[in-house]
């Protein structure tokens, strides 16, 4: 099934519109970020290891506070985004903090046609891929990246929580890839009391559509674990069960909500 052939276009608009609302949230604090904070998780920290020396190609950063937080973690930094108003505030960061990074505008499917190089570590992070239609092309940029014997570090939100609709109370989408999800809602997660009228089309991913692709296209898997909490309150009906990890109210430790996983190129 072909995507919408608006989609790019309806998505980098949604995404500069989030950009504005994000840059000044408190969701992302980005006063503490300045100031030292990194902005990575355990989750994805464990996977990472150390990154002092590495070159690393962060896919779909945003404006670039997870980018910046590798660069100070000592690794060089790719960071690209469909977003250009992200692209944007990610320079301005790196420039304000004095960080050696580097920021790419494209569409991620585009990727290579505007990089010409191999990396210690491809990256990518939460509220990915769901804007992607095709899984396994994405696999296949980043394969396309990777040095041979380079590692991929993927966290995501797990699909079961998409089922959900916005409350969740039921279950509302499939599990499985169907037809695209076109929505349009005010305000987003990092500002959700904004009026700003948002539009986006998305796509549910279930687990076996991403991990086969990543296999296929020469990817060893060396880790993979699912949480019972997001690292973000950025749901509805969300209680804090410990410091830094939400989970839904009522569904508390039933339902998995994130997943993470790293893998090797051979």
């Amino acid at each position: 099934m072909n995507p919408p052939s608006n989609y790019l276009e309806v998505n980098k608009s949604s995404w500069n519109k989030r950009t504005e609302l994000h840059v000044d949230s408190a969701f992302y604090d980005v006063q503490s970020f300045k100031e030292g904070k990194s902005s990575l998780n355990d989750i994805e920290l464990k996977l990472l290891g150390s990154l002092e020396g590495k070159s690393v190609l962060h896919l779909q950063c945003h404006f670039g506070m997870d980018t910046l937080s590798m660069a100070r973690m000592g690794a060089e930094v790719t960071g690209m985004d469909l977003s250009d108003k992200a692209i944007d505030k990610a320079r301005e960061l790196a420039e304000e903090l004095e960080l050696n990074a580097r920021f790419i505008c494209c569409d991620v499917y585009d990727l290579p046609q505007h990089l010409d190089e191999q990396f210690d570590v491809v990256f990518t992070s939460y509220g990915t891929i769901g804007w992607l239609p095709d899984i396994d092309r994405w696999a296949e940029v980043v394969a396309h990246f990777l040095k041979p014997g380079g590692q991929f570090v993927f966290a995501e939100f797990h699909p079961v929580v998409w089922m959900f609709d916005n409350d969740f109370e039921t279950i509302f989408y499939p599990y499985f890839k169907a037809a695209a999800i076109v929505e349009s809602e005010s305000g987003s997660y990092g500002a959700p009391d904004a009026k700003e009228q948002i539009d986006s089309i998305t796509w549910n991913h279930g687990l076996a559509e991403v991990i086969t692709p990543l296999l296929q296209k020469g990817l060893r898997l060396t880790a993979f674990e699912e949480y019972d909490y997001s690292p973000y309150n950025c749901f509805r009906n969300t209680i804090e069960v410990s410091p830094g990890k939400f989970q839904i109210r009522g569904l508390e430790g039933k339902i998995p909500m994130v997943y993470a996983l790293s893998g090797v190129l051979s």
